[in-house]
């Protein structure tokens, strides 16, 4: 729990630094620029990246997980290679290039962004499933057969409660990734933190730069932060 706190402390003062008032007071003491991005405005964008990212990551998640729980089913084992090959083909893709592929087909806005995310975010998730399920006892696997329990149940019962400890750290990563990949989306008119940082290397100010980086990281730290206290308040459920 210390941790999450911690780290949503550290969210938190992101946050704080990337207002207008802070970021133009502490530029001004340093000799640096004092046109801030408005603290409405950034707000909005903050509001608008943290959906975009929200939504990329919860897809890339799910398809991460249900091809993870495929290529460790008995009858799965043949797509590991080239499921693998393909999360990590994703992977090495620049989101950028993703972003600029995708405009022909979906054009300019959330699209292109979401896709990258979903193909950002896949191989960590995909990787973490596959490691957290075979790192299950076969023995708990094999007491559930043998009380009658049907692959589904013993999917739902045993495989995925006991490997959620481990695949936590998996949906960390691809949440942080999620968070600083949507900053990409505004080359494709997406709205997102991302915007303050492309208008500040337009014109040349720092302090728009600095605030839209701020504000990334402090949701990147809130949403860490929350994973770690969602894993700490589970933990503390658990019997025994």
């Amino acid at each position: 729990m210390r941790g999450a706190i911690g780290t949503l402390a550290l969210g938190c003062g992101f946050a704080l630094l990337s207002l207008a008032p802070v970021a133009a007071a502490l530029f001004a003491a340093l000799g640096g620029e004092t046109r801030a991005f408005g603290s409405g405005a950034l707000l909005d964008l903050a509001l608008a990246h943290l959906r975009l990212a929200g939504l990329g990551a919860l897809a890339g998640i799910a398809l991460g997980v249900a091809l993870g729980l495929l290529v460790t089913r008995a009858d799965g084992g043949d797509w590991r290679r080239p499921v693998d090959a393909l999360a990590a083909a994703a992977q090495a893709t620049p989101p950028m290039v993703v972003v600029a592929l995708a405009l022909p087909a979906f054009g300019f806005g959330d699209l292109p962004t979401v896709l990258a995310l979903i193909l950002y975010t896949l191989m960590p998730v995909l990787r973490g499933t596959v490691a957290a399920v075979e790192a299950v006892a076969p023995d708990a696997r094999a007491a559930a057969v043998a009380i009658g329990l049907t692959p589904w149940q013993v999917l739902c019962r045993v495989d995925l409660p006991l490997a959620w400890p481990l695949l936590l750290p998996a949906l960390r990563v691809a949440v942080m990734l999620a968070v600083a990949t949507t900053a990409v989306g505004a080359l494709a008119g997406a709205a997102t933190l991302g915007t303050p940082i492309i208008l500040g290397l337009q014109n040349r100010n720092d302090l728009y730069i600095f605030q839209g980086a701020a504000a990334t990281a402090a949701i990147a730290f809130l949403a860490d932060g929350a994973l770690l206290m969602l894993a700490a308040r589970a933990a503390a459920k658990k019997p025994g």
